[in-house]
């Protein structure tokens, strides 16, 4: 990150080659749609280039850029939302054209696991929701995490603990067929 706060164009692209992968999954979890995604992937290194000179050796380089990251997907999401509203009549119109039979089997069930996501994630603060995404599926730190939404570590803890909570009850309600089964001891003693 020195080299590239210097202006070295090839320490970029290897910063670009590292944290593409990265950044592209946590922003499609966040937008929901992986074509936009690359889009917003894309803004965040031309706003690393742009602010390289402000980049703070205290910052681990991963916080920064995921913190930049994770603000343009928040801000591309809320955009999206006005415009669908504005929207809405048009899109109701669209679908009604939809021929049914056009789609996969695989797009069918990455479709309902990430509708029945959508669901269940309705409910959870947009904290909440980030800290389930960055640490829960991404597996970053609590320190790193919480430079990232701003907040403390241990907020993050607290989020994380209460977005799972969530999200286990909210399912085993609604949707008991895909809820884990609790494993407990048989009174046998657990032989078979």
């Amino acid at each position: 990150m020195l080299a590239v706060q210097s202006g070295d164009e090839k320490a970029f692209d290897e910063l670009i080659r590292r944290k593409t992968a990265p950044l592209l999954q946590t922003v499609i979890r966040i937008i929901r749609d992986r074509e936009e995604a690359r889009d917003v992937v894309q803004v965040v290194f031309l706003r690393v280039w742009e602010k390289r000179q402000s980049f703070d050796c205290r910052w681990s380089p991963n916080t920064w850029i995921f913190k930049i990251a994770v603000n343009l997907a928040i801000d591309h999401v809320r955009r999206r939302r006005t415009r669908e509203q504005a929207l809405r009549p048009l899109g109701s119109h669209l679908r009604s054209l939809h021929r049914p039979g056009t789609r996969s089997i695989a797009d069918l069930e990455d479709r309902e696991v990430g509708d029945i996501l959508e669901r269940l994630s309705a409910d959870l603060t947009e904290k909440q929701r980030l800290v389930f995404l960055l640490a829960g599926v991404e597996r970053l730190g609590s320190e790193e995490v919480g430079q990232i939404v701003g907040c403390k570590a241990s907020t993050v803890r607290n989020h994380l603990f209460a977005a799972r909570k969530h999200l286990r009850q909210a399912l085993a309600r609604r949707y008991p067929e895909y809820a884990p089964v609790d494993k407990e001891v048989s009174g046998d003693g657990g032989s078979r």
